[in-house]
């Protein structure tokens, strides 16, 4: 059981219903971790704001999806991992390139430069090596782009954190934390 209110349409104040009727519109869905998030409206239209943002940006949707992954599992968030589970597969991503993503690889030689740098930026706290930010740009990633893979680890850390602090009951497919190997 959450930790945390979620907001119903039923008790959401008017900015809270706001920002609820367009992430319905939008994903067809109002998934509890933003039910969470509209707590604070100002702090679920910032993250609202941000993950437009960066979602227009260079990375394409598997990449993003694939960094989502590997960060659920390392920041070991069972709701993260149900969630980027299922919209990973929506986006393309098979069973055997999730189990990758998890283990902090890909089978994508480009996307696990991606995945692996995702990992070094919050196992570091940020603090990667040189060779490892050459290594990305010499896999094909932009400055642009590494910044980006930058933002969606902040991003993703953060509704990690969300998710783990308030105990966030999982509306999607459940996926259990463990990874065969």
């Amino acid at each position: 059981m959450s930790r945390l209110r979620t907001v119903s349409n039923n008790e959401a104040n008017d900015a809270q219903l706001a920002l609820l009727t367009e992430v319905q519109v939008k994903l067809g869905m109002v998934p509890n971790f933003l039910r969470v998030f509209a707590n604070s409206p100002t702090a679920l239209q910032a993250f609202l704001g941000l993950h437009t943002i960066a979602g227009d940006g260079e990375l394409d949707e598997r990449t993003r999806e694939r960094i989502a992954l590997t960060l659920a599992q390392e920041n070991s968030c069972e709701y993260c991992l149900s969630a980027h589970s299922a919209i990973g597969r929506k986006a393309g991503l098979g069973n055997e390139e999730i189990h990758a993503n998890r283990q902090g690889t890909s089978k994508d030689d480009k996307a696990a430069v991606a995945v692996k740098l995702a990992r070094s930026l919050v196992n570091n706290v940020g603090d990667v090596t040189t060779a490892e930010i050459i290594e990305a740009r010499e896999a094909g990633f932009s400055d642009a782009e590494i910044v980006e893979i930058i933002t969606h680890v902040g991003m993703n850390f953060l509704t990690n954190v969300l998710a783990k602090a308030s105990h966030v009951d999982i509306d999607f497919p459940k996926v259990s934390l463990q990874v065969a190997a």
